[in-house]
């Protein structure tokens, strides 16, 4: 007997209860279609990921000793929030590169970035404070200071304006829809700007997605992954359907798929050496055979300190970018933010796909992050030349003055 066409199913269970059963199958694609298309969001917060359960600590605090990290804060441009996150007339507060940050947004679309406290008795600006004109107004006495240059421009209650009454300003800009602060610890211009994908400003590619972690680690130790090929086939190869807990990751069930990674690392000459390239091929096998349709090829931009461009093209699938970002909140503790755009013609769900798995895959970085320790010379073979020269590159963006936090001989995380 023939199964017919699904609609008879329905019919059978007359008007009644067939038009319910139809309202709630068609509830269900709608939903689906729904979770489809709105862009991922996922955020972790500190400490849920990147630490192997220890009897008798929390699994947020965990005893380390970090090594010897070079300074915690390199100069550079780092990403503050997204545009969208601070519209005209807001005022937010933002602690990062251990200061305590004021941003505001005028009435006219400027954004600002000074510091937060007042000069006159220490209130936080943006907690409360108004912007008013091109000025944000101090919440306990009514100063205003001026966003580009940061003088105070009225007190209320007094005659004359002292001429040292100002706040420090940030250089900031607006670039792929982030709001970024330049940070130089001798408290020099930026050197180098942020370049636009212009595919994201024409919006031929469209937001679908982003994850945000917090790792516990300096923040050279993150971009240096993409020198170090040896650890992808060995902490990346074990297939995604494994997870990002690597007590499991290498776990029989999932030994019939496998990652395999072709990478190479290189710093770009002048006038951008400030940048580095990597070139990754992607290929995963399946019961030992070849799966084609996983082919991916990602080529990699990293400028400055803590801004990468992740461009990704496969052969079926099209092309989009991932945008990671890296900003020092504290001297070991990183804020880190992946953004994909992806073609417009592109079903949404393959490049959430491709973020959901790179979350997985990064999270299993964080675990070795989280629990390492920085080794100022570490014990290197041949075949891993290439860290070494990734730690010669990056030392560009370190200056002599570069703070350095003491070094205790425990710190508890």
């Amino acid at each position: 007997m023939g199964c017919g066409w699904c609609g008879e199913a329905v019919l059978a269970a007359g008007p009644g209860r067939g038009a319910l059963l139809f309202l709630l199958l068609l509830l269900l694609v709608v939903l689906l279609l729904l979770g489809c298309c709105r862009p991922l969001s996922l955020r972790r917060d500190p400490g849920r990921v990147g630490f192997v359960p220890c009897p008798g600590l929390s699994r947020s605090r965990r005893a380390r000793r970090p090594g010897a990290p070079p300074p915690p804060f390199p100069n550079g441009w780092y990403r503050l929030l997204d545009s969208a996150q601070l519209p005209r007339g807001a005022a937010r507060s933002l602690a990062l590169l251990g200061e305590q940050l004021a941003v505001f947004r005028t009435q006219d679309g400027q954004a600002f970035v000074v510091d937060a406290y007042c000069p006159h008795l220490g209130a936080n600006l943006a907690a409360g404070g108004r912007v008013v004109g091109n000025c944000i107004e101090c919440p306990f006495h009514g100063w205003r200071f001026r966003g580009e240059d940061g003088k105070c421009t009225s007190i209320p209650y007094a005659e004359k304006v002292p001429d040292l009454a100002r706040v420090r300003t940030w250089p900031c800009c607006e670039v792929n829809g982030m709001l970024l602060v330049w940070y130089h610890c001798e408290g020099l211009g930026p050197t180098w700007a942020v370049p636009e994908q212009s595919e994201i400003i024409t919006k031929e590619w469209v937001f679908r997605g982003q994850t945000e972690h917090v790792v516990d680690a300096h923040i050279q130790e993150i971009p240096e992954n993409a020198a170090d090929s040896a650890h992808l086939a060995f902490l990346h190869g074990p297939a995604i359907l494994g997870g990002s807990d690597l007590r499991y990751t290498r776990s029989k069930l999932w030994h019939f798929m496998k990652h395999n990674w072709k990478v190479e690392w290189w710093p770009e000459p002048e006038p951008n050496k400030h940048c580095s390239r990597m070139l990754l091929q992607h290929t995963a096998t399946f019961f030992g055979k070849h799966f084609s349709l996983m082919d991916l090829t990602v080529s990699a931009r990293q400028v400055g300190p803590g801004l990468v461009f992740l461009l990704f093209e496969h052969t079926f699938l099209g092309r989009g970018i991932i945008l990671q970002t890296v900003t020092p909140l504290e001297p070991l503790l990183q804020n880190v933010v992946h953004k994909i755009y992806y073609q417009r013609n592109i079903p949404p769900i393959i490049p959430k796909f491709i973020l959901r798995a790179e979350c997985i895959q990064f999270e299993r970085d964080i675990t070795i992050w989280n629990n390492k320790q920085y080794l100022p010379k570490p014990l290197l073979v041949r075949e891993d030349s290439s860290i070494q020269k990734h730690r010669r590159w990056y030392s560009q963006f370190y200056s002599e003055k570069s703070t350095r936090p003491p070094a205790p001989k425990d710190l508890e995380w």
